[in-house]
């Protein structure tokens, strides 16, 4: 038994009774800020396998249309389309695909343009009266760009023939006769160039970027 002595009148434990007791270890408090820096929102994190990774968020796409080498084509609205008043029919067509137009113009051809812009088919039987059906009256002659733009303009005129053009399509629409089928549209990229040239002369094609280029084009 550890002996226990008075101390100025108090009663104190012997220097066994005051082994110190073991310090409790410091710990610091660390505050979280409200705002996490932008590296730490969008992290990935090592922890997270099965998350998905993230992408740089200084990578940015820079669209510059003129850069994009689109294609050309030549769409005549025939003078049976404008003496039934199809012309704004047929142009919301193109429109609503998305198409860019880049030439208008309403034009009464001359035979020797006609000729030319259907000298392939000097040969055949039905070449004059062509030729007379063009020329009757006023076309409206339009240039039209576009990623695809040829195939994509035959694919909405329609077969040649109307009685076999699908619905939909302008002549499955709009024509009964292929000697009045309403539309004309180029076969081919090169045929594109060829024609519009053909048919329209140096400084009435307007060259501009539609605003929602961004939302029709990657």
């Amino acid at each position: 038994m550890e002996a226990v002595s008075l101390f100025r009148g108090s009663p104190c434990a012997s220097s066994s009774f005051f082994r110190s007791a073991p310090e409790k270890p410091t710990t610091s408090l660390s505050y979280t800020p409200a705002f996490q820096p932008q590296s730490n929102l969008f992290s990935y994190l090592s922890s997270r396998p099965h998350a998905p990774k993230q992408k740089s968020l200084t990578k940015r796409r820079i669209f510059l249309p003129h850069l994009q080498k689109m294609e050309e084509t030549y769409i005549m609205i025939k003078p049976d389309g404008v003496q039934r008043g199809l012309v704004g029919e047929i142009i919301s067509r193109f429109e609503k695909k998305g198409f860019k137009m880049t030439g208008l113009k309403l034009f009464k051809c001359p035979q020797e343009l006609a000729e030319e812009h259907y000298k392939d088919l000097n040969s055949k039987p039905f070449f004059p009266k062509l030729i007379g059906y063009i020329t009757s009256g006023p076309v409206v002659c339009m240039a039209w760009e576009g990623d695809g733009v040829v195939a994509s303009a035959r694919k909405l005129i329609g077969a040649t023939n109307p009685l076999q053009a699908e619905p939909g399509t302008i002549r499955g629409d709009l024509a009964v006769q292929t000697g009045r089928n309403v539309v004309h549209g180029s076969d081919s990229p090169e045929n594109g160039k060829r024609e519009i040239a053909l048919w329209f002369k140096e400084g009435e094609l307007c060259e501009w970027t539609p605003a929602q280029a961004p939302w029709l084009l990657e």
